[in-house]
């Protein structure tokens, strides 16, 4: 992270407008922000960019400033991947990114980065109730960690970790690359997919799977063990035939894909003692019904003994368009407010 100038926007009063973005690997949403005291987001302007319409993540910044008047002050971008001292760590984004390259080509005077769903954690604090579908489990979460997952361009995880009782320290999120781990599967018909997919890929993680790329990995797959020619090519086209129900391999991508959302999301919540989940990304919103229908909340609770611990965990479907945004304002919000 780039050192913050002496004076911040965010004071105890509030906030003077300032940029916040979430940036995935296909869009990047950005937003001209105000905190209100207490944590309250409002979104002045927006804007969403398609990555691959642009040079560079400081060409959108640019774009954005320039078309909506707003300051380059300070800008703050949650963003897809793993941060190594100056570069971004991402499978994909459309370019790579660099912290001081970024601040120098867009005019930038602050600038930081924080992974995407470490964002989108930090918003969850801020997000109405009546925003999200209960897809299992009771209504009322305890009082320890929240995990939020998000299949999408990628697949994002991150811990949300109990607010301590002590004034002006910021909420904890643990960031995560739980995508990128080995992918875990339960029956014959798994056992079959990871084996033709690690014919193409010595290490099948979790997103060659839960991700957009993965249900197009998933369904190209099946169509080759069942010896069918396959008729579609992107997430959108599968995801929508298998909801229609005329396609079989996309009904069963689509079906495997919820599955192994579900034990993957129990494995996590198991690890880290979760008392609730939330699932966001572009994924699972899409698919709503299908996923409410789905075997999801099954494979979510087999975890052996611990089952009946996680049929009191709830898991949450979060549908918010600008959670990332939010969540990146929130975080730099809770570190410079004093709050």
């Amino acid at each position: 992270m780039i050192p913050a100038p002496t004076e911040h926007p965010v004071g105890r009063h509030g906030s003077q407008p300032f940029i916040a973005a979430d940036v995935g690997g296909t869009h990047a949403r950005l937003g001209l922000v105000h905190v209100r005291p207490g944590g309250k987001v409002d979104v002045l302007a927006y804007h969403r960019y398609v990555c691959a319409e642009f040079p560079s993540l400081a060409a959108i910044v640019d774009d954005f400033a320039k078309t909506q008047g707003a300051e380059r002050t300070h800008v703050v971008v949650a963003i897809a991947g793993r941060l190594e001292g100056d570069t971004l760590i991402n499978a994909n984004l459309q370019w790579p990114v660099s912290l001081e390259r970024t601040r120098r080509e867009a005019g930038i005077a602050y600038f930081a980065l924080l992974n995407d769903f470490e964002a989108v954690a930090c918003a969850m604090p801020y997000i109405d109730v009546a925003a999200m579908t209960r897809v299992c489990g009771p209504v009322q979460a305890g009082d320890g960690p929240a995990l939020v997952l998000g299949p999408g361009t990628g697949f994002g995880a991150s811990l949300c970790l109990p607010r301590t009782l002590q004034q002006g320290v910021p909420l904890r999120v643990l960031a995560s690359e739980a995508g990128h781990a080995s992918l875990a599967v339960g029956t014959p018909r798994e056992i079959a997919l990871l084996t033709r997919l690690l014919q193409r890929w010595p290490h099948v993680d979790n997103e060659r799977v839960l991700s957009g790329p993965g249900l197009v990995n998933t369904y190209t797959a099946l169509c080759e063990l069942d010896g069918v020619t396959p008729k579609l090519a992107t997430p959108e086209a599968i995801a929508a035939a298998a909801q229609a129900g005329g396609d079989a391999q996309a009904r069963e991508s689509l079906q495997l894909f919820c599955s192994l959302l579900g034990s993957l999301a129990g494995d996590l919540a198991v690890t880290f003692g979760a008392d609730a989940v939330y699932l966001a990304g572009g994924i699972p919103a899409q698919i709503r019904p299908f996923l409410l229908d789905s075997d999801f909340a099954e494979r979510f609770r087999n975890k052996g003994v611990l089952g009946e611990v996680l049929a009191r965990v709830p898991v949450w479907l979060v549908d918010h368009g600008q959670l990332g945004l939010v969540g990146a304002a929130a975080w730099y919000y809770e570190r410079h407010s004093g709050f």
